[in-house]
């Protein structure tokens, strides 16, 4: 049966149920009188061929008869086909498909019943000639009550013209919805595509008029205001090129998101969107292609730290729709568990128990928490981030990233899971956060051998978009008419969205094996000094690039794994798994935050060669 769609027979809404019985009954009376007047015609038609153009009254008659037994079976048919099958929307191809077989069998009844006799009262060749008509014109009727409503619920003559650019399955999905929504915004003319097998191709009675290089005469030609771009995995190349020529035609240019997107919800004209600057990023994303197992997580308890960032919020979200038994959320950060719960459900009382209010700092608190609650599951994605500021103050590393998931650690010690959030800058790390970070990595490698649970780290570079990453630094820049600032033009970073990175994790959960960190493939790296060049593009005024130089700790290039360790992808083709070696948590006792901060960078870099000499053994500060 067809899905629901702007073609169905019925309103989307109901105001006055006896209005819309009174409706139904008048339209399935119509459609009755219609069938049945083109079996009349047909048998009418096919006997006056038969007789050559002559045909008595009682000729006449037995036609009429044996039309109406024939409309009689038809009827019979499509209400034993609506009562087990139940029916399509008129006029859908659905209904042209039964249509076509209900006519048969009506007509092979007849054609059945008149073979045997001697003296037939109408010719064996009216059935099958009658027949033949009388789809026609049933079809025809069900084709111009389709066109007749299409027409009704088109958008009203004030919405923007607009061009599809892409002709695949998303887009021919908005197309059908755009022309079947009288409130959309939107009313499609045409359609481009760069392929030369559609060109001339008709979807939903619009044309093909050309690639991207008749795009500025097509424009003129619809006189379309707007151009959608519609191709799903395309690259930011061609979309870069379509955005120039929509804008040198004098129209603007919206994009459909992927189909990854659309997903959990249904196309519809609102889901068009202005263009992100993560469109041309120039790198796919690979989260289509992680399939993640949802059900492990569900009835299980789970607290993820951190809860309030970038990365820990979006974790949060995407468990709650993984039916959990528990979903703890943990943050020092009060606003931000604000926010979060306002993001969640829409209101923030900040009562419920699902909202902890706790440092990762606070052993003894930490301890107590987890001992109360008692999670099966933890992502640990507390910590502090930036790179500079943490290269000037390594003690608040320390004390963070590094004890602070120490003390999460040992507070784990009868947990199932235990995933900890790593960061590129943690293979083969020149600064105070990578140190750290590779710290946390060892860390958890250490109590994966000592506990029972799967104790893992994931992996990845820069998060888009996310609070203080480098591309929400440029549009403030650009926002405020300030130079965008980069630090090198040859520097170049790998970048990741939120949604790979919450994928990364969830997948961690699944496929993890303790002891490991996961790494996911991003892709080419991306030259910083080119996306600051495509925001300047992007800018309403002319915006400079000043290079600052790197700054301590920065590399020109990042990379993904560390100079012993190995690619393997045993389980996932995007996902390499590489082994972490442990880290006992005696030997940190020497970190001492309150030191010098060029001992302690030393002793943090230390910390992190496995074959170095190691510090002298003493009590854990835990």
């Amino acid at each position: 049966m067809d899905h629901a769609d702007p073609l169905a027979d019925t309103p989307a809404t109901t105001t006055n149920p006896r209005r819309d019985w009174v409706t139904r009954r008048a339209k399935t009376l119509s459609l009755l009188t219609l069938d049945t007047a083109s079996w009349c015609a047909g048998f009418l038609v096919a006997t006056w061929a038969r007789y050559e153009f002559g045909i008595t009254p009682r000729q006449c008659a037995s036609a009429l008869g044996a039309a109406l037994v024939c409309a009689v079976v038809h009827t019979a048919i499509e209400q034993v086909r609506f009562t087990a099958r139940g029916r399509h929307p008129v006029g859908s191809v659905g209904e042209a498909r039964d249509l076509a077989g209900t006519a048969v069998l009506a007509a092979a009844v007849a054609l059945a019943a008149l073979l045997p006799m001697a003296a037939r009262p109408i010719p064996a060749s009216v059935p099958v000639m009658g027949g033949a008509v009388a789809l026609l014109l049933m079809g025809g009727g069900r084709v111009t009550y389709r066109w007749r409503r299409d027409r009704d619920v088109r958008p009203a003559r004030s919405a923007d013209r607009a061009l599809v650019y892409g002709v695949d399955a998303a887009s021919e999905r908005l197309v059908r919805v755009l022309l079947g929504d009288p409130s959309g915004g939107y009313l499609p003319v045409g359609l481009l595509d760069d392929d030369p097998d559609k060109q001339g191709l008709r979807l939903e009675g619009l044309r093909v008029l050309g690639g991207r290089r008749q795009l500025e005469q097509a424009v003129h030609r619809t006189r379309a205001s707007t151009v959608i771009f519609s191709i799903d995995g395309s690259d930011a190349e061609l979309m870069r090129d379509v955005r120039s020529r929509t804008l040198q035609a004098g129209a603007a240019f919206k994009v459909l998101p992927p189909v990854r997107e659309l997903l959990d919800r249904p196309v519809t004209a609102t889901t068009v969107r202005d263009l992100h600057i993560t469109d041309l990023l120039g790198r796919s994303q690979r989260v289509a292609e992680l399939t993640v197992e949802r059900g492990g997580l569900a009835g299980r308890r789970v607290l993820v730290t951190g809860a309030g960032g970038s990365i820990g919020s979006e974790l949060c979200r995407q468990i709650a729709r993984c039916d959990p038994g528990e979903l703890m959320m943990l943050d020092r950060d009060e606003s931000a568990l604000h926010a979060l719960q306002m993001s969640l459900h829409g209101r923030a009382l900040l009562d419920g128990p699902e909202l902890i209010l706790a440092d990762i700092r606070d052993a003894d608190g930490i301890a107590r928490i987890i001992a109360e609650r008692k999670p099966d599951i933890v992502f640990h994605a507390a910590a502090l981030k930036h790179l500079t500021l943490l290269q000037r103050h390594p003690g608040e590393a320390v004390k963070t990233n590094v004890q602070g998931t120490l003390n999460v650690l040992e507070a784990c010690r009868d947990v199932a899971e235990f995933v900890n959030i790593s960061t590129d800058k943690a293979a083969n790390p020149v600064s105070v956060l990578g140190y750290s970070k590779r710290i946390t990595e060892r860390l958890t490698a250490h109590y994966a051998d000592r506990f029972a649970g799967a104790f893992l780290s994931v992996r990845f570079g820069n998060v888009l978009s996310s609070r203080g990453s480098v591309l929400t630094a440029f549009q403030a820049q650009v926002g405020a008419g300030l130079p965008i600032t980069v630090t090198h033009p040859d520097v170049t970073r790998y970048f990741m969205t939120v949604q790979e990175a919450v994928h990364l994790v969830l997948q961690a959960a699944v496929i993890g094996r303790g002891g490991e960190a996961l790494v996911l493939d991003m892709g080419e790296p991306v030259r910083i000094a080119e996306v600051a060049r495509r925001l300047a593009a992007e800018a309403s005024r002319p915006t400079e690039i000043v290079f600052t130089g790197l700054r301590p700790g920065e590399k020109l290039h990042e990379d993904l794994f560390g100079v012993d360790e190995v690619d393997n992808r045993p389980l996932h083709p995007l996902i390499s798994h590489v082994r972490v070696p442990a880290l006992a948590p005696d030997e940190l006792a020497r970190l001492d935050p309150y030191g010098d901060p060029g001992e302690l960078v030393k002793r943090l870099a230390a910390c992190c060669d496995d074959n170095a000499a190691r510090f002298t053994a003493l009590p854990s500060p835990r």
